[in-house]
């Protein structure tokens, strides 16, 4: 038995998700003639209550899309150290929009208003970068899977609007928030300008990001996604996995999430385990002891058919996921509980 706990990237298509996608109707969508990609888009759109969305073949094009529709060359985004789309996509804010990022030590990944406030140049200095954008992530990676509160974020709102700066959310994994904290889509898309949400992640769809925004910003973006090499044709296929995991996959993130605190509290009462960050959802971390090597954590337990992965220092990341079922779930809190 082979146990993936490296991402909630790894699920694969179920085969009730299969039978939807080989049936969907389809057409070309550079054209705009997919039904499919459109009924996906139209949903999603009216669940964050906003006036359009479109879909991408991935999370990162989506935020870099985003971020080249808001900002300008020279500009600067405020966003914390340890957000996506500074850490993860390739450098993409600086090659794609010419854009700088103003980085926050927030608190495990999310950032306050007070210091998005004070993060932000005067306008009228020109020899600073003009900020233009915030991004915040939700939930964060680096952060183990933590969630802001709505309360945060409208302050936040509050600051951009008082400083005329766009409001961006990374949601690549906003459906494990707004289970976790008994959220509506509609709060998120009062908020911001645009919004990205990920069907790859926690729902389970092979491909695909969507975003969110109003109908003129989202008519730009269809030029942006084309400039990027994003347009795809018959796509609907995979519109039709993220239509499925819509339906069906939303409400079953709180398995994994009680899952990923159940793992925590073994974690917890093992002498090697220096310290297990907080349990939100469904990404754990925790540190080993000084004198150990993660790496040496790594090879015992893919010996054993478990596979985690390591975030340097010490740190290491358990993703629990669709395809994480209840046997494999005994099975590795009965091993981490032996391990020495």
């Amino acid at each position: 038995m082979e146990i993936n706990l490296i991402s909630d990237t790894v699920t694969r298509p179920t085969s009730g998700m299969l039978k939807q996608m080989f049936s969907a109707k389809v057409g070309d969508d550079v054209f705009k003639q997919d039904p499919t990609v459109i009924a996906l888009e139209e949903r999603l759109a009216a669940m964050f209550g906003m006036e359009a969305a479109l879909f991408f073949p991935s999370g990162t094009m989506a935020n870099q899309t985003a971020i080249k529709l808001l900002t300008n060359p020279g500009d600067e985004l405020i966003a914390d150290k340890w957000a996506h789309v500074y850490n993860y996509e390739a450098g993409g804010v600086s090659f794609n929009s010419g854009v700088s990022c103003r980085l926050i030590d927030g608190n495990r990944g999310m950032i306050t208003a007070d210091q998005v406030k004070s993060s932000i140049n005067p306008p009228d200095f020109y020899h600073n970068p003009l900020t233009t954008l915030v991004c915040v992530e939700n939930t964060t990676n680096k952060g183990g899977g933590a969630c802001y509160e709505l309360d945060e974020l409208r302050k936040i709102r509050k600051v951009c609007d008082a400083h005329h700066l766009k409001f961006h959310l990374d949601g690549a994994r906003i459906w494990n928030a707004m289970v976790e904290k008994n959220q509506a889509p509609e709060s998120f898309g009062k908020l911001f300008h645009t919004i990205s949400v990920c069907l790859s992640k926690g729902l389970g769809a092979p491909v695909g990001s969507v975003l969110l925004s109003d109908k003129k910003t989202i008519g730009r973006a269809l030029r942006i996604r084309k400039v990027f090499g994003g347009n795809m044709r018959q796509s609907g296929y995979l519109a039709a996995a993220g239509l499925y995991a819509l339906d069906h996959h939303i409400e079953r993130l709180a398995d994994d999430h009680k899952r990923a605190r159940e793992i925590a509290s073994v974690l917890q009462n093992l002498k090697w385990v220096a310290k297990v960050e907080p349990v939100e959802t469904n990404i754990l971390i925790f540190e080993v002891q000084p004198q150990i090597d993660e790496n040496s954590v790594i090879e015992k337990l893919k010996s054993k058919g478990i596979f985690i992965s390591s975030m340097g220092q010490g740190k290491l990341r358990i993703v629990t996921h669709l395809d994480y079922k209840q046997v494999m779930h005994e099975y590795v809190l009965e091993t981490l509980g032996k391990l020495k």
